[in-house]
C-alpha cells in the first residue's frame, strides 16, 4: 500500500442504509492522487456510461468527500467535495479548510462515497470504524450556527456516554448543509464551522437531495505512516518558516483585496461587474481591521500562515452580525458587486449568507444580476416580492437572499443559479437578459476580471477552464504556470490548502508528495499526464453534460458578454477583451491541452492517456 493512505474509503448508500468499505487500487491512487483526480475517475468509472442522462439532484449522483495523500501532513488541512455539479453539469472539485480530512484519515478512511436518497433526513456520525446514519428531523431547518452548535453538543454527550472512560470529548469535525441546500438550490455549500464553505459546483444541493444534512467524524487513531518522516519535517518547517515571514500575509490575508483589487487593478466586481474600479477608502483593509476584526490570526488544522479573522459587527443596525474574514471573494460578491463600501454592511451580508448555507460568489453574482435587471426595469418591485434591490442596500439584498434559500416567489427563480435563472426570466420577459449574466458554463465567474489584464491577465481563463467560472482553476499558458488548473488541480488532489505554497520553489510540493508516499513523480510527468488526465476527465463529463443544459463549445467556451464592454472608468477607463484575441488565444491553448479546433478533447490524445472509453464517449459530439 502507498504510504500517505489510510488504504480504505466508505461507501455509504443512504437507498439502502448500507455502508462498505471499498479500495482502490495503487495503480489508480498514483494516477489520480486523491480528492478532485480521483473523484474525476470514480464519476467516470461509475457514471460515465450514462453521464448524459443522470440528474445531479437525483439519488444516481455521487457525492465524494475525499482527501488527499498530503492531507495532515502538509501544512494547512482541507476536504474536497465533488460529484456531478447541479451547476454545470460537469465535474468541480471543491475544497474546504478545516480538520474534517484529518479527522477522517485518523477514523481510518480516505474519503467518503455517498450514492442514493434517504427516506428521511438524515446525519452521519462516523467514531473510527463505527458508522451510522442517525435521525436528523430535529435540525433539519437549522441554520449554519444552530446546526452546527446542535450537532457538536449531540455528538459530544454521544461520545462521552459511549466511552465515558475518556472523559469529556473534543468536538468531532462536521461537514454540513443550511437551508439553502435542504431546499435544493443550486448555490447551496457544503460548508463547515462557522463558516468555511466548498462552494463552487453547488453540492450543498447534492446533499439536500440525499437528504443528508450533516456529517460528523472523530478518528482517535494516528496518521498513516509516511515513506519519510524526516523529510516530511524537514519540508513542513520549510513551508512553516516561509510563511512566517509573510507578516502582511498573515496580518491581512486577502482582506486587503477589497479595496486593492478594485481601486489598484481595476478588476474587482462591482455594480455586477457594470465597473470593476472604484476607489472606496471606506472599503480598506484598515477600515476592516479596526472596525470589525476581533481575532485577527485564525487556522485551520496545521496552518502556519493563519489569513484568516473573525469579524463582528459592534454597533448599529447590524450589531451582532459575525462571520470568518470576509476574505477577498465575499468583500468583492456582497459587498462592491452590491454597492456596498462598509465593513459593517459587508459583514452583514455575509453573515446571512453563512447562516443560508449559501455560497457568497455564486449568490453574490445571482444577487447582482437580478438587481441590474431591477435597475434596468426588467425586473419590478412586483417580480421581486416587494423587494427593491438598490445598490447599497444590503438589508434589501438579505432579504432576497432569504427567499432564494427558501425557493419563495422569484427567489424560487433566482435559487438555479444565474445562467438558469436568465433562461427563465428572459422567456417570462420577452427580453434577452443573458448580457447581464457574468457566468461560463452556468457557474458564476470568481472576482477577478479581466479587462484590464492587471489581474487575471489570461483572457479565456474562465472561457477554457473545465471547472467553468471557478477563479482558483483557470486556463493558463504555460501549462506549468503556478495559476494554471494543471497545477491547480495537484493542490486539489493532493488536498491541502495552496496559500501554503506561496513563495515556495514549484518543485517543493512535489518533494513533499514523494516524502509522505515513496512516488518520485516531477512537475513535468505531472503536468503531462496525470494532470492531464484529470483535466480531459473533467472536459468529457462537462461537454457530455445534461440532462437539462448541455455545452456547445463553439459557443460556449467563451467570456461572459459584460467582459468584451470597455471599462467605464479608472486608470484603464475603455481598455476591453477583444473577441478575436480571444479566440486566437483559445486556438493556442486547445493545442497545448489537446482538444480539437472545436475545442473536443482529440482522439490519439485521449488514447495516449489510456483513456479509450472517454474518446468513445466523446465520438458523437466530433
Amino acid at each position: 500500500m502507498i504510504r500517505g493512505y489510510a488504504g480504505k474509503f466508505l461507501e455509504v448508500d443512504l437507498s439502502a442504509a448500507s455502508f462498505k468499505e471499498v479500495k482502490f487500487s495503487d495503480e489508480i491512487l498514483k494516477d489520480y492522487v486523491g480528492g478532485r483526480g480521483l473523484a474525476a475517475k470514480i464519476l467516470w468509472d461509475r457514471l460515465g456510461g450514462k453521464w448524459e442522462t443522470v440528474d445531479p439532484l437525483g439519488p444516481e449522483n455521487l457525492l465524494l468527500l475525499l482527501t488527499g495523500p498530503l492531507t495532515g501532513f502538509f501544512p494547512g488541512g482541507r476536504i474536497c467535495i465533488s460529484g456531478k455539479s447541479p451547476q454545470s453539469n460537469g465535474v468541480i472539485g471543491s475544497t474546504v479548510a478545516g480538520e474534517f480530512g484529518v479527522e477522517l484519515k485518523c477514523a481510518g478512511y480516505d474519503g467518503i462515497i455517498v450514492a442514493g436518497e434517504a427516506e428521511k433526513p438524515v446525519y452521519l456520525f462516523i467514531k473510527d470504524g463505527d458508522v451510522e446514519a442517525r435521525d436528523a428531523s430535529h435540525i433539519w431547518g437549522m441554520d449554519a450556527k444552530q446546526t452546527v452548535a446542535a450537532l457538536t453538543k449531540e455528538c459530544r454527550e454521544l461520545l462521552k456516554t459511549r466511552y465515558p472512560q475518556k472523559g469529556e470529548w473534543k468536538e468531532p469535525a462536521i461537514l454540513y448543509i443550511g437551508p439553502a441546500g435542504e431546499n435544493k438550490v443550486r448555490t447551496a455549500v457544503v460548508a463547515a464551522k462557522w463558516t468555511h464553505a466548498a462552494g463552487y459546483g453547488g453540492y450543498g444541493a447534492v446533499m439536500g437531495a440525499k437528504k443528508l444534512k450533516a456529517i460528523a467524524v472523530k478518528g482517535t487513531g494516528p496518521l498513516p505512516e509516511v515513506a519519510d518522516m524526516e523529510s516530511v519535517k524537514r519540508l513542513m518547517q520549510e513551508v512553516c518558516n516561509n510563511a512566517y515571514e509573510s507578516e502582511l500575509w498573515r496580518r491581512w490575508g486577502t482582506g486587503a483585496a477589497g479595496y486593492d483589487v478594485g481601486a489598484k487593478t481595476s478588476s474587482e466586481p462591482v455594480w455586477n461587474w457594470q465597473e470593476e474600479w472604484h476607489d472606496e477608502k471606506s472599503f480598506g483593509v484598515d477600515q476592516f481591521e479596526n472596525r470589525v476584526w476581533i481575532k485577527q490570526y485564525w487556522g485551520d488544522f496545521g496552518c502556519p500562515t493563519t489569513c484568516l479573522k473573525l469579524a463582528v459587527v459592534r454597533s448599529g443596525k447590524f450589531k451582532g452580525a459575525i462571520t470568518d474574514n470576509p476574505d477577498y471573494e465575499l468583500q468583492a460578491y456582497v459587498g462592491t458587486n452590491l454597492g456596498i463600501f462598509t465593513p459593517e454592511g459587508n459583514v452583514y451580508m455575509a453573515s446571512v449568507i453563512d447562516d443560508l448555507g449559501l455560497c457568497g460568489i455564486q449568490t453574490g453574482n445571482v444577487l447582482g444580476f437580478a438587481a441590474e435587471l431591477f435597475q434596468r426595469g426588467i425586473l419590478t418591485k412586483e417580480d421581486l416580492g416587494g423587494i427593491e434591490p438598490k445598490w447599497g442596500d444590503a438589508e434589501a439584498f438579505a432579504t432576497l437572499a432569504k427567499k432564494i434559500a427558501y425557493r419563495e416567489g422569484v427567489g424560487n427563480i433566482l435559487a438555479e443559479g444565474t445562467y438558469r435563472a436568465a433562461l427563465k426570466i428572459g422567456e417570462m420577459k420577452g427580453v434577452d437578459v443573458m448580457p447581464y449574466a457574468v457566468q461560463v458554463k452556468g457557474v458564476g465567474v470568481g472576482a477577478h476580471g479581466i479587462r484590464s489584464e492587471k489581474d487575471y491577465p489570461e483572457i479565456y481563463s474562465y472561457a477554457c477552464s473545465v471547472q467553468c467560472g471557478d477563479h482558483t482553476s483557470v486556463a493558463c499558458m504555460p501549462l506549468d504556470d503556478f495559476r494554471s488548473e494543471l497545477m491547480m488541480a495537484f493542490h486539489d488532489s493532493g488536498v491541502y490548502c495552496y496559500f501554503n505554497v506561496f513563495g515556495l520553489p514549484r518543485t517543493l510540493v512535489f518533494d513533499f508528495y514523494k516524502a509522505v508516499t515513496g512516488i518520485e513523480l516531477t512537475k513535468e510527468e505531472w503536468v503531462n499526464t496525470k494532470a492531464m488526465k484529470i483535466i480531459q476527465l473533467q472536459r468529457a463529463m462537462l461537454l457530455l453534460g445534461g440532462p437539462d443544459l448541455k455545452w456547445n463549445p463553439e459557443i460556449h467556451d467563451d467570456n461572459p458578454p459584460r467582459f468584451y464592454e470597455p471599462l467605464p472608468s479608472g486608470p484603464y477607463k475603455g481598455k476591453t477583451v477583444e473577441k478575436a484575441r480571444v479566440d486566437e488565444e483559445k486556438r493556442r491553448y486547445y493545442e497545448l491541452v489537446g482538444w480539437d479546433e472545436r475545442g473536443i478533447p482529440k482522439s490519439e490524445i485521449l488514447r495516449q492517456l489510456g483513456l479509450g472509453d472517454v474518446d468513445k464517449a466523446l465520438e458523437r459530439l466530433r
